[in-house]
């Protein structure tokens, strides 16, 4: 976010065979070659992203992966015990892990997952009709996934019912995200729109106002009245809101700056509002 308004920044801020054990005994002597992996699989790390899984989305595991010479600190901290789960348990070495994360900040853990199930547009729709006042936030071609990680936890934190992102123009939830989410991406419920113009018309008429971020805001986020049911809309990185997604905003707002730097990473400016936001809900 810069000093023209949120949202418009200048720039974005081999391995061996290894042993396998499973609930069932398993296959010792699997092999995790760079053939035999296929990098098309998803697979998540850390020791949070592990616990949310375990503990709210057992169903979407396929395989665990923890390094053999994983310490019981770490092991203490997995708020399940991985063999009681009805999936393989691999032991592997940390080339592996780092071959199959893409990170060496795996902790020692991993997991092949199921895809996250992204709600559609009637979907999404249909579950905000259920709630009183909804808050969403919505992020208009979101290209990093390291600010889309960071957007995710934000938001999950906040207590936001529904993160929305156009189907075109916007990064998927990839290992990537859902590290930088800490286990977020895995709780928070998102939706991906096919026409994100099309889907802001329909929150107008279920009565949930847009609030947008820009330079040419009516005033300062902390100034209006961002209370009852709204949407948060946050322009992409760098280019800010497209054009049509900011003429479908009620009114747009800005952050103040006062110092000498002139932008604000987009996951900054996202939780200042957001937290405003939750600040004038009354909730804190």
């Amino acid at each position: 976010m810069s000093k023209r308004g949120p949202g418009k920044r200048r720039g974005n801020d081999v391995p061996q065979r290894n042993r396998q054990k499973s609930q069932s005994g398993g296959n010792r002597g699997r092999d995790f070659s760079r053939s035999a992996v296929r990098r098309e699989k998803y697979y998540v790390c850390g020791i949070n992203v592990m616990n949310q899984v375990m503990t709210m989305q057992p169903e979407r595991l396929i395989e665990l992966y923890l390094l053999e010479d994983l310490g019981k600190q770490r092991q203490n901290r997995l708020s399940i015990d991985p063999s009681s789960l009805s999936v393989p348990v691999n032991y592997c070495d940390a080339e592996t892990l780092l071959h199959l994360t893409g990170t060496e900040n795996h902790q020692g853990v991993a997991a092949e997952l199921r895809p996250s199930k992204m709600l559609d547009d009637d979907e999404a729709l249909e579950l905000l009709t259920e709630l009183k006042a909804p808050l969403i936030l919505i992020l208009d071609s979101i290209q990093d996934p390291h600010n889309f990680g960071a957007c995710l936890r934000t938001a999950e934190s906040a207590g936001v019912d529904l993160v929305v992102v156009p189907r075109s123009r916007s990064v998927d939830i990839t290992p990537v995200v859902s590290k930088v989410a800490s286990g977020a991406a895995e709780t928070q419920r998102v939706a991906r729109v096919g026409n994100l113009a099309r889907f802001m018309r329909s929150l107008q008429d279920m009565h949930i106002r847009l609030i947008g971020t820009d330079d040419e805001g009516v005033g300062s986020v902390y100034s209006q009245d961002l209370t009852g049911p709204l949407a948060l809309v946050m322009g992409a990185e760098g280019s800010g809101m497209r054009r049509l997604t900011q003429e479908h905003c009620d009114f747009t707002v800005s952050l103040p700056m006062r110092g000498t730097v002139e932008s604000l990473n987009l996951s900054v400016a996202t939780g200042i509002c957001l937290y405003e936001i939750l600040r004038q809900r009354g909730i804190g």
